[in-house]
């Protein structure tokens, strides 16, 4: 017997917003299968409201209002069962966060989650990273964002240590982050990485998922550390008007990837890591698999 629902996942970023849609195939005696059907990238880039005037815009307002709305009538075209809407970094420090959801949810009835960044990272952290990992390895997962970054230690297949730092693209495009942040940072990967002799880094995130195609590497392979120091160079040899024209890159892509870029090569560095996988997972995809394991949870108690 074949079952195939779709669940949708709502993922409001500091850079982005993005609807994912997915396939939940379940059959009996076999695994469930979760298959990307849709990926929705509306960049609003609420995190230059947040971060620099500490509130979304009028203008950034109505845009998240009309983007739910459009993201409504994408799922009932694509009938979709179950979602759910997650808020992070930006939502989360924005004094007017909370009456920005509440006039979507009376606008487009999209409820929305405001989530802090442990459960960010511990939504990213469940899915289903195994699926990608060797588990005699240990690895250092970071999940790069536009307001935080999420770093998760994982050895023989357990998380051994995970936390999120007020380090994302959009803080560091506007100049927003410390020199405290960073030794933080680079005191918290080198005091949990220390004891491993081998560490490789895991990437996710839209930055590096670019970063991973322009490489044409096959899926698996990983980046080295020399690959992305070579191309941060690069990019940072043409100006942001080149990087659009030349390198083929959006404009919401061109000045962020440089700061994304610096986080990834910070962790390799300070974790001592000489090779990067992109397993091309993130927030959505959690988010998928926390809806699914609810239910199905809730339909045996």
């Amino acid at each position: 017997m074949l079952s195939i629902k779709k669940y949708a996942a709502i993922d409001i970023g500091s850079n982005a917003v993005r609807l994912l849609i997915s396939n939940i195939i379940e059959q009996k005696g076999k695994p469930v299968q979760f298959k990307k059907n849709s990926l929705v990238r509306v960049p609003i880039r609420l995190g230059a409201d947040v971060f620099v005037n500490n509130r979304i815009s009028k203008e950034n307002t109505q845009r998240l209002v009309d983007t739910m709305l459009a993201f409504k009538l994408l799922m009932k075209s694509h009938k979709v069962v179950k979602y759910k809407a997650c808020a992070t970094s930006a939502m989360r420090e924005s004094t007017n966060g909370k009456q920005v959801v509440d006039l979507i949810l009376k606008n487009s009835e999209i409820s929305i989650d405001i989530i802090e960044g442990e459960e960010e990272a511990a939504i990213i952290a469940a899915t289903d990273l195994n699926s990608f990992i060797d588990v005699s390895k240990t690895y250092l997962y970071v999940d790069v964002g536009g307001g935080s970054t999420e770093f998760t230690v994982i050895h023989e297949g357990n998380q051994i240590a995970s936390r999120s730092f007020k380090i994302g693209t959009v803080r560091l495009l506007n100049d927003m982050v410390s020199k405290e942040a960073w030794q933080e940072l680079e005191e918290w990967i080198k005091l949990n990485t220390k004891e491993y002799d081998k560490i490789s880094v895991l990437g996710s995130g839209g930055n590096i998922n670019k970063i991973f195609k322009i490489s044409n590497k096959a899926l698996g392979k990983p980046l080295t550390y020399f690959y992305l120091t070579s191309y941060y160079n690069l990019l940072q040899s043409y100006s942001y008007e080149e990087r659009i024209t030349e390198l083929d890159l959006n404009q919401d892509r061109a000045d962020v990837i440089i700061p994304a870029m610096r986080i990834y090569l910070s962790s390799m560095k300070w974790s001592g890591a000489k090779n990067i996988y992109v397993p091309k997972i993130g927030l959505a995809d959690g988010i998928i698999k926390s809806i699914y394991f609810q239910t199905v949870s809730s339909n045996t108690q």
